[in-house]
């Protein structure tokens, strides 16, 4: 059940009064602008401690929500299982979320809820980090040049590291942040790169360790350093800050990010309740150009804005960390090891690329994902997956709220793919250089050298099936 707010009339009827009277002054481009009737005006976002929340934080802080007429309290969140409770509830009306949550709850994965999201909010921003041992360890097999190692690292540096673990019975554990999170899928894709198996997931055992070399279990962002100090874990992959506090401790070293991964790859939406969007249209397409704003803002005039991002995100009401831990990577480069600092300009894209538009393509690899390690147990057919894409991304009120800026001179025409059928177009930027088409996921699914393929399922320990 949605959680009502008391509408306010008159604060709308003095804001839309302010408007038009502040309009006769306005040149005539700014003068068409028309502000939405929002049906619900004081809204609760929620959001986890990462610097990619920064398209919310910079929306309430420059006032682009108040623009929308919109009053937004933002809210941290525990751990993403609380965050998405919170608005399958109505506690929160909408929240930055991990990919892969609205589309597992769609599919009925661990909580089932028809959730949807309007826009996607960054590319790249993670890391996958292990401790000083384990680095110690791999640096004999990764190649040096100019007294650096050479990048990208593959998993193949990590493969006799996990063999040694094994030989000597004892676990090799890592972290991610959630099982159905963008950097779980990215560790195992890594992982199974470098023919390291992560584990696969059944409908009777949900811990994604059935036949795994490496034991991948959850552990929230925030508490990833201090889990690896501990010895609780021995890598993670997680996104900022908290690679680079790794570094800035000097417990770990970030070996890969995931733009090494999958070049400019999705990460969060702005997730929201089904019901929502359609009780509150106006509201939702106000949220989105809000969002939309700011993402402009933190990549315009290559990312001039980045540093006064980095002081919005480090107040304790937002991620809190320090800013020369933030800064390390919102400000294009990359810290490895203590000293090894990298030009990554594109570690972080908010907006360029078509970053914030909700492609179907992108939805589906995440379902591939799901598939390949048995968080979908069965075989499904190509339709399946671009029906449920389209059931969960929104790319037409992405563009209804695109086109309002743009009418309201507060965007340019170009910036946005206008024509486009909801799929990027195929690629092979992957570690593995394995070709991704998402009008192909069957294909793409069995090109995988390590996974579940066509008709097979996971009875016990085991995989069966053809």
């Amino acid at each position: 059940m949605t959680k009502r707010i008391a509408f306010n009339p008159m604060r709308r009827l003095l804001l839309v009064a302010g408007v038009a009277a502040l309009s006769l002054h306005l040149s005539p481009l700014a003068a068409r602008a028309e502000m939405l009737a929002v049906e619900k005006d004081e809204l609760k976002l929620g959001f986890i401690k990462l610097t990619d929340m920064a398209p919310l934080a910079v929306a309430k802080e420059l006032g682009y929500f108040e623009d929308e007429g919109l009053y937004v309290t933002l809210e941290p969140q525990a751990n993403w299982k609380v965050l998405l409770d919170g608005v399958i509830t109505g506690q929160l009306d909408g929240a930055h979320m991990l990919a892969g949550q609205p589309l597992a709850a769609t599919i009925g994965y661990g909580t089932k809820a028809d959730l949807v999201t309007p826009f996607s909010m960054d590319l790249n921003g993670n890391g996958i980090t292990v401790s000083n041992a384990v680095w110690e360890m791999m640096k004999a097999n990764i190649p040096v040049e100019n007294g650096k190692p050479v990048h990208p690292i593959k998993a193949d540096a990590l493969k006799p590291v996990v063999d040694q673990f094994k030989a000597e019975g004892k676990p090799f554990n890592m972290g991610m942040v959630f099982p159905v999170s963008t950097h779980n899928y990215e560790l195992r894709y890594w992982l199974a790169s470098g023919g390291i198996n992560p584990g696969y997931y059944s409908p009777g055992d949900t811990s994604g360790q059935i036949k795994a070399d490496a034991l991948l279990s959850v552990t929230p962002p925030p508490q990833m350093p201090a889990t690896l100090e501990a010895g609780t874990i021995v890598g993670y992959s997680v996104g900022e800050p908290w690679n680079q506090a790794a570094v800035f401790k000097g417990i770990g070293v970030p070996v890969i990010t995931d733009y090494e991964i999958w070049k400019n790859n999705p990460e969060k939406v702005f997730g929201m309740t089904k019901q929502f969007t359609q009780e509150y249209p106006n509201t939702t397409l106000a949220i989105t150009k809000a969002l939309i704003r700011a993402a402009i803002w933190l990549d315009e005039n290559n990312n001039a804005n980045r540093l006064e991002a980095v002081k919005i995100l480090a107040k304790p009401e937002y991620v809190g960390a320090d800013e020369a831990v933030i800064a390390n990577s919102m400000t294009g480069t990359f810290e490895y090891e203590k000293g090894d600092k990298r030009d990554v300009p594109d570690f972080n894209v908010f907006f360029r690329h078509f970053a914030t538009y909700p492609y179907y393509s992108d939805a589906v690899w995440y379902l591939t994902q799901m598939r390949r390690w048995g968080q979908i147990p069965a075989g499904k057919d190509d339709q399946w997956y671009a029906d449920t894409a389209k059931s969960v991304y929104l790319p037409d009120i992405y563009l209804k709220a695109a086109k309002m800026l743009v009418d309201e001179g507060k965007a340019d025409k170009a910036d946005f793919p206008w024509d486009s059928d909801g799929y990027r177009a195929p690629t092979a930027e992957f570690i593995d250089g394995v070709p991704y088409d998402g009008k192909k996921p069957n294909a793409y699914i069995d090109s995988l050298p390590i996974g579940l393929k066509g008709e097979q399922i996971i009875e016990g320990t085991e995989i069966a099936g053809g």
